[in-house]
């Protein structure tokens, strides 16, 4: 696959009144732009979604990285690990990033795709589900979608669900999750791979198919 010669800046995500730490990278001329979003830790530094992003961006596609909290509440949920589990405070947060896009020159008329990992994966569906016409395409890795149960009959965006399949109980989740979305939907299980993918290739196999459903379903206009 061609290599893009690629740019990248450290960002302030404005996110309504939260300033938030992000990555914005962007190959050239790229086909879309795809925001990565985790319920806990760091996303800007997640070893996982970094290597993702990267492959992501060497088919073409842009990435914003950025925290869903800050530094605060991120320590604060490191005790608790309640914040993680705050779907309307993650959702929030993720369409105040994609609003935010649309004043980002460099970006600004590309595709949106969301990729969601763990209970990020719930605030995915339901920021695509609350900009419709915005959210383009969405994929989940070893996510919780079944926290956005409510809301996953509105989803328009096409979604991939991506479990390991030794990650039964989260394979479930998303078989029950994906029966109640009525958009174009898939559920792929990696064999061998459990809940973090961190048996050898099995990352890779999550990055090739998060990267070929944005590239199909993130289309500029």
């Amino acid at each position: 696959m061609k290599r893009h010669k690629l740019q990248s800046a450290e960002v302030i995500v404005q996110a309504g009144q939260v300033p938030l730490e992000g990555t914005l990278a962007f190959p050239e001329k790229a086909e879309g732009i795809v925001v990565f979003a985790h319920g806990s830790g760091s996303s800007r530094f997640s070893s996982r979604n970094r290597f993702v992003a990267e492959f992501l961006n060497q088919g073409g596609l842009a990435t914003l990285l950025f925290d869903l909290l800050t530094a605060e509440e991120h320590r604060v949920d490191e005790w608790t690990r309640e914040l993680r589990f705050d779907i309307d405070l993650l959702t929030k947060r993720l369409i105040g990033a994609v609003d935010w896009l649309e004043a980002r020159d460099e970006v600004a008329d590309l595709p949106v795709g969301l990729f969601g990992a763990s209970t990020g994966a719930a605030a995915a569906l339901r920021a695509a589900a609350e900009r419709p016409d915005r959210v383009a395409a969405v994929v989940s890795r070893g996510g919780r979608p079944d926290l956005a149960t409510p809301t996953l009959p509105q989803v328009r965006a096409p979604t991939l669900l991506i479990v390991g399949g030794d990650d039964e109980p989260v394979i479930g989740m998303n078989q029950k999750a994906a029966a109640r979305l009525a958009c174009e939907h898939r559920v792929d299980i990696v064999p061998g791979a459990t809940h973090l993918f961190e048996e050898p290739g099995k990352l890779e196999e999550v990055a090739r198919l998060a990267r070929e459903w944005f590239l199909h379903h993130l289309k500029r206009p």
